[in-house]
């Protein structure tokens, strides 16, 4: 990685923006929404950064966060899914009445 890039990358992270790669080869652009721990497995939620004709603009995208490989892992599981979205919204709701 030549140093132009590893500042790009560094950048993108202070901004909150990830760069994922489609099943067509496409970059796409994703607004960090936050990170969330849920029964011992980190997950990231994820939004559309720039307008995407395949996702809706506040649908949240939720990965698997593998810390060793520095991946993100897609969930194919819908009940965890909704599981983990749930939690996010309690923990939220939580912090935004100041209950954390």
């Amino acid at each position: 990685m030549t140093e132009k890039e590893r500042k790009e990358d560094e950048e993108e992270l202070e901004d909150g923006i990830i760069e994922l790669i489609d099943d067509a080869g496409k970059t796409v652009k994703f607004k960090l929404l936050d990170v969330t721990e849920y029964k011992g497995e980190k997950y990231t939620l994820l939004l559309a950064a720039e307008p995407n004709a395949d996702l809706a603009d506040d649908e949240v995208l939720i990965f698997r966060l593998n810390e060793k490989d520095e991946v993100l892992e897609p969930v194919e599981d819908e009940a965890l899914l909704e599981e983990v979205f749930a939690f996010y919204q309690s923990e939220a709701d939580e912090f935004a009445d100041g209950k954390n």
